[in-house]
């Protein structure tokens, strides 16, 4: 079966937005959600600075009862489930805990780690001989699929249930793997999503890597410079995002709103060959990705209007480029325009592929591009291939159609999928 895929809802949490309406207009303001945090400080992280989403606990109570959240410490699950509810309401369903069990909707939801939080608080009260004190949800909150099995209680989703985890491609990879199962017909709609917990020791090891920002402590806002020539490393950030893949014929039937159709992607893996290691990406392998997305969807080159990068702010920023001008066969004035959501949000991880997804789409769906944050001073490999006035500095009103998303993970694993805009 060769069924055309749709998104019917979207729901984010982000470190400058949590809700679409929120989260969409920090996008067009170019608003950052970067802050700095005493905690990191005081544990003398280079890095002091990062980006969580702002959740109060009274807006938890609108998603969870007093006693799910009673001794609830994960805040990957807590932003995933946030994500996914609202983008299974936007989506025109209901949660209502006596609903029937859906078949027909199943549920892929990535994570990197989970409750680590939990796991930090279980280690202590194990230590001191209290087993009996762990409580009941400590294997729910710090199972990598956690987050699944929240979501999929909560929905009372039946049809498959997971959770997938491949770094920084997480998120990505989760809404091409919920593409391929509608397209088979083993599924009608599927929830995809990814993400991420935040603190310390979350990021404590990507400190002690020396891959985060040092430069930046006493201007938080300054710090995410995906591009540009100044960018000292990737800022960390968390939070989740959330999607609503439906068939077209599915979600024609029932009159559901269309953000935009997904027309296909491709993971694959560098194999740490050819240049590729635990942390640096096999460009060969990068390009293919890129290229079997496209033959994939069956898209020319030459129809991507905007990309929207994995750019971390990094050395290999000027990689990617590289390796997006080689799969295109596109440079100069005739390269697509391209932004990095994570000049606002940082780099939120295994939520990373999600929330940039979302962030894509709304771009589509709103016909605009996104700013780049910080890259005044364009980085001088990348302005070899790529002119300034395709990276834009404001929010800008621009007619899009394609628009190519991707993400690539430690590990050496890449995934790219392509977004189209919906016309009736």
């Amino acid at each position: 079966m060769n069924q055309r895929v749709v998104i019917t809802g979207m729901g984010v949490v982000a470190p400058n937005g949590v809700g679409l309406e929120s989260f969409l207009q920090s996008l067009k303001e170019g608003v950052s959600g970067i802050q700095h945090f005493p905690e990191l400080e005081d544990l003398k992280f280079s890095c002091q600075i990062g980006g969580i989403p702002s959740i109060s606990e009274e807006f938890k109570r609108h998603y969870f009862t007093d006693l799910q959240l009673r001794g609830f410490n994960s805040s990957g699950i807590l932003y995933g489930c946030i994500a996914g509810i609202d983008a299974w309401k936007d989506a025109g369903f209901d949660n209502n805990a006596d609903s029937k069990l859906d078949d027909e909707t199943g549920l892929i939801f990535g994570t990197g780690t989970s409750g680590v939080e939990k796991f930090r608080e279980a280690i202590y009260k194990l230590d001191d001989g209290q087993v009996r004190r762990l409580g009941s949800t400590v294997v729910l909150q710090t199972m990598t699929s956690g987050v699944s099995a929240y979501l999929s209680g909560i929905l009372g989703l039946g049809n498959q249930v997971t959770t997938n985890s491949s770094a920084c491609s997480t998120g990505t990879e989760a809404i091409i793997m919920g593409f391929d199962r509608i397209c088979s017909g083993k599924a009608k709609r599927m929830l995809v999503g990814s993400c991420s917990d935040h603190g310390p020791y979350v990021w404590g090891g990507f400190d002690a890597m020396r891959v985060m920002t040092y430069k930046h402590n006493a201007n938080p806002k300054k710090g995410s410079r995906p591009l540009s020539a100044s960018a000292s490393g990737f800022v960390p950030g968390s939070g989740a995002g959330a999607l609503v893949l439906e068939s077209l014929e599915s979600a024609l039937e029932r009159g559901a709103t269309i953000y935009a159709e997904v027309l296909g992607g491709a993971v694959n893996s560098g194999g740490q060959r050819q240049g590729g290691t635990l942390t640096a990406p096999n460009s060969e392998s990068v390009q293919k990705c890129i290229k079997k997305a496209l033959e994939f969807s069956e898209v020319q080159a030459s129809e991507i209007d905007v990309i929207n990068g994995h750019l971390t702010a990094t050395s290999k920023d000027s990689v990617e480029v590289q390796n997006w001008v080689q799969a295109l066969d596109r440079s100069g004035d005739d390269f697509p325009h391209i932004n990095a959501t994570k000049s606002m949000i940082g780099h939120c991880l295994a939520a990373a592929g999600a929330i940039e997804s979302v962030a894509s789409i709304l771009q589509l769906k709103d016909q605009f591009l996104a700013p780049n944050l910080n890259c005044e001073d364009i980085h001088p490999e990348i302005a070899k291939l790529v002119p300034l006035k395709c990276i834009p500095q404001s929010y800008t009103q621009k007619p899009l159609n394609i628009l190519a998303k991707a993400s690539f993970g430690f590990g050496d694993v890449n995934a790219c999928v392509l977004f189209k805009r919906y016309k009736a």
